[in-house]
């Protein structure tokens, strides 16, 4: 049983040294990392047909007198 846990000790040492190689001393590789890809470079722009703007101008102005008239 000592052998097995001595044999796991030394493995462990043996990743741990090879960890420190790949990570270097403070933990990076030197190299500055990519920056992130934003959402909107990606994004097609979507159009609205002419019919479909009225409907949801014409829904906004229904909620619009709803709230003035409540505010009353």
């Amino acid at each position: 049983m000592k052998m097995l846990i001595a044999a796991i000790d030394e493995e462990i040492s043996r990743l741990m040294k090879a960890r420190a190689l790949l990570a270097g001393s403070n933990g990076s590789s030197g190299m500055p990392g990519r920056k992130p890809v934003t959402l909107t470079a990606t994004r097609v722009k979507r159009n609205l047909s002419p019919d479909a703007r009225k409907r949801i101008a014409d829904a906004q102005r229904r909620r619009w007198a709803a709230v003035k008239k409540d505010s009353r």
